[in-house]
């Protein structure tokens, strides 16, 4: 397999890792464009030895292309071509779908990443499919997201928010016939005790994600399925 650097983007800092173990990060936030990130990924990774990029992106991505410019970051990413401006084979995903990937082992898994926002991915087999769940009108008028991303925990605590947090994940997992959830991004570490059917991943899970993208499966074609 060739040697990956994955770019996990995040709405607070941008994540770069060669390996589980080695690991760099820079701060993205709403004046981060895409000339700035490629300016600031060379620069970081410029010690480090890889033949290819994995790009983890806050917004939906088709046919690995960024479809829309996403909420906490500048404009200008639709479109963008990260392969000619990375001067590396450059494949893109978006970034609860790339951590999804790495947490994966086996049956049919629902991811949910508790972030800024609300990422969302359903793997089964050798098929992901980004969801955004975080849209889906939840109770008063508001959203998944409000209730459960990063604005539902500064509004109603931590206590509060566990419960909110808990009682959606139980409605999606049955939604989407799960046979188990995992529960990823930044906020995930909030939670002590979840029950039976639900695990905590980890932000590292983004490295082996980003390097799944890469692998081939029996008859030389991508062995994963990113359905967009």
């Amino acid at each position: 397999m060739k040697k990956i650097l994955v770019v996990d983007i995040g709405g607070t800092h941008v994540k770069m890792m060669i390996s589980p173990a080695e690991k760099r990060k820079f701060d993205s936030g709403p004046k981060l464009r895409p000339k700035d990130l490629v300016a600031k990924i060379k620069e970081a990774a410029a010690d480090w030895d890889f033949e290819a990029v994995s790009i983890g992106f806050p917004s939906p991505v088709k046919k690995g292309q960024i479809a829309k410019d996403p909420k906490n970051l500048a404009k200008g990413w639709v479109g963008w071509d990260f392969k000619k401006s990375l001067g590396k084979p450059t494949r893109v995903i978006n970034d609860a779908a790339m951590q999804a990937l790495g947490s994966y082992h086996g049956e049919r898994m629902l991811f949910i990443g508790l972030g800024t926002g609300l990422g969302s991915t359903l793997v089964w087999d050798n098929n992901v499919l980004p969801l955004e769940l975080g849209d889906l009108p939840y109770g008063d008028g508001s959203t998944i997201e409000d209730h459960v991303g990063k604005r539902g925990l500064e509004k109603y605590g931590k206590k509060v928010w566990e419960r909110e947090v808990l009682t959606a994940i139980s409605q999606l997992k049955t939604a989407f016939i799960a046979d188990y959830v995992v529960l990823g991004g930044g906020n995930a570490k909030q939670l002590k005790d979840v029950p039976a059917g639900v695990e905590l991943g980890h932000n590292r899970n983004a490295h082996l994600g980003g390097c799944r993208l890469w692998e081939s499966g029996k008859t030389g074609q991508e062995k994963w399925e990113v359905i967009s």
